[in-house]
């Protein structure tokens, strides 16, 4: 049994994630951060789609806290085999002239930093030069990284940018040492996410402007999750994969 810690499972592309990992038998630890009804409801699904679940509630921009969730589900499920390293925020919709150093230190503690504590902390108890076993490490980008997200999300963009450079270099850390890094970059996906930022139909409006000629489903981003993270990808390292339609 494979073992896999999902950051921000309790919704759209970590639930579906965490859905789909459990069909193929991992034990799941789903990372919420606040709205315990929804982890719950995360783990009822991978449970009946035949995997096992734990539900861990972490800020992962709180150091402590971010150890405390990797130690619990070591301690439940007796290993790590995988991080999907998925939390992430935006915010009001609006130019980078307008955003205030709060939402800006938010938007980056969590989707920067969060990002870098939770892969370190998946680096510490993996890699085979620490005694861990080896594993895979898939970071959740987003397309906006190469977008750049103007008049919307600069912020957003920005932190996924390094997200998408801790991707690059960390693969080259943990390569030897038995560890695979990678990312999927989505683009505008039908999640609870947009909301969020204040714009509940943007991915129906702007997915119909792709080739693609419709927004993403979160079930087609976990397929390229759990691909990455599976044997048929045992070559694949430093990758950057867009499920974005082509935009």
């Amino acid at each position: 049994m494979r073992v896999v810690l999902i950051t921000g499972a309790s919704r759209g592309i970590g639930r579906a994630t965490a859905r789909s990992l459990g069909a193929q038998g991992w034990a799941v630890g789903i990372n919420y951060a606040r709205d315990r009804q929804a982890a719950e409801q995360t783990a009822r699904e991978v449970e009946q789609a035949g995997g096992k679940a734990l539900f861990v509630q972490a800020d992962v921009a709180d150091e402590p806290a971010v150890s405390a969730m990797f130690d619990a589900v070591a301690q439940a499920f007796g290993r790590l085999d995988a991080l999907v390293n998925n939390a992430g925020i935006v915010a009001p919709s609006m130019p980078l002239a307008d955003m205030d150093l709060a939402r800006l230190k938010r938007v980056f503690d969590v989707n920067v930093l969060g990002a870098y504590l939770c892969a370190r902390e998946a680096a510490r108890r993996m890699a085979t030069d620490r005694g861990g076993a080896g594993g895979a490490i898939v970071n959740v980008s987003s397309a906006a990284s190469r977008l750049g997200s103007p008049n919307e999300y600069v912020d957003y963009a920005g932190s996924k940018g390094a997200v998408d450079t801790m991707t690059i270099g960390l693969a080259k850390e943990l390569g030897a040492r038995g560890v695979r890094v990678n990312a999927v970059r989505p683009g505008l996906i039908d999640t609870e996410i947009h909301a969020s930022g204040g714009k509940p139909d943007r991915a129906a409006q702007l997915g119909a402007q792709t080739p693609a000629g419709r927004p993403g489903r979160a079930d087609e981003v976990a397929a390229a999750i759990v691909w990455l993270l599976s044997d048929a990808a045992s070559y694949v390292n430093g990758a950057l994969l867009d499920v974005a339609g082509g935009r």
